[in-house]
């Protein structure tokens, strides 16, 4: 009898194994799709990829380019323009830093990469006192070798790995400690005139990147450097953002899609828009401000953006 008993047992336990697995391939079958049609999406949007460009993927070995590259990679199969790709690492030189990692895993998918050796961390060290933010000083460097690398790699465009909560949490900086409403294009070209950079992660979330990395897999190299530093303004700004999302689900979506959806005539920048020149034309104007807003508690809930029909694909191609 407990022979036939723990036979059952093991043939239960070997059902409810099944039906996890096929519940696991079924989400991350939906979040690859998701990935693949959010970037897609924002490529189509902002025209960050054409035919015949050379992209330069920087990957730094965290969850985000890791995550970019993996997903450029599938949609370059079915992109309806031809690109190539190659992966760009800079080693900084950094105490204890993996270097094997990075060459292994590119090697392993068979793609054209190249590995830029610099010591910036001697210099960061040197330069930056010990308490204070080292990522002004080592996004400067990192920035200038990448586009002296851009240039002897023939790449047009340079691909960054920064996501949606990035790009949110970089206007919430320059709000609260700037005075200006400036965010983190998802197309722009570089300080220097040369390259045309890019950030198809734009309208992906973060969580849904670390997701995905957990279920790829990918060799997670942690950054020693500056992201040790839990007092820096990025990381306390992120964890509020964080903490609005727990309370009110799709609020970072929300301001996300607000940088998209501006009103000139409804901010204060006089140089956008002619404040000390407009005059009443006596015709009603559905743009117009209105003499008493509507009660403040109406816009509490957020609501998520509608998903965006547009898929990256060749013409005649059936959509996800």
């Amino acid at each position: 009898m407990n022979d036939i008993t723990d036979v059952q047992h093991l043939a239960a336990d070997a059902s409810a194994d099944t039906a996890k697995a096929k519940k696991h391939a079924f989400e991350m079958n939906k979040l690859s799709k998701r990935l693949h049609r959010q970037v897609g999406q924002a490529i189509v949007d902002f025209n960050m990829i054409e035919e015949g460009d050379r992209v330069m993927v920087c990957l730094s070995g965290g969850k985000d380019s890791y995550g970019l590259l993996d997903i450029l990679l599938g949609l370059q199969q079915r992109a309806p323009v031809k690109f190539t790709l190659v992966a760009v690492n800079l080693d900084q030189k950094q105490p204890g830093f993996p270097a094997h990692i990075l060459p292994a895993y590119l090697d392993q998918l068979g793609i054209e990469f190249h590995i830029e050796n610099q010591d910036t961390y001697s210099i960061v060290k040197k330069l930056v006192p010990e308490g204070k933010t080292m990522c002004s000083l080592c996004s400067r460097l990192r920035r200038g070798i990448l586009y002296r690398v851009a240039g002897e790699l023939g790449a047009t465009k340079i691909a960054l790995g920064h996501h949606r909560d990035d790009i949110v949490v970089t206007m919430l900086m320059n709000m609260f400690f700037g005075s200006r409403l400036k965010g983190m294009p998802p197309k722009l070209v570089s300080d220097d005139g040369r390259h045309t950079v890019i950030r198809p992660l734009a309208y992906v979330a973060e969580r849904d990147l670390a997701t995905w990395a957990e279920h790829r897999q990918f060799p997670i190299i942690p950054c020693t450097l500056c992201g040790s530093q839990d007092n820096l303004q990025r990381v306390q700004v992120k964890k509020m953002i964080h903490e609005w999302e727990r309370q009110y689900p799709g609020r970072i979506d929300n301001m996300a899609t607000a940088m998209g959806n501006i009103t000139l005539s409804h901010m204060m920048d006089r140089s956008l828009f002619p404040f000390t020149s407009i005059r009443p034309t006596g015709t009603p104007d559905a743009a117009g401000d209105k003499a008493f807003d509507a009660d403040d508690e109406a816009c509490a809930a957020p609501v998520p953006a509608a998903p965006q029909p547009i898929v990256w694909q060749r013409p005649g191609e059936a959509a996800d």
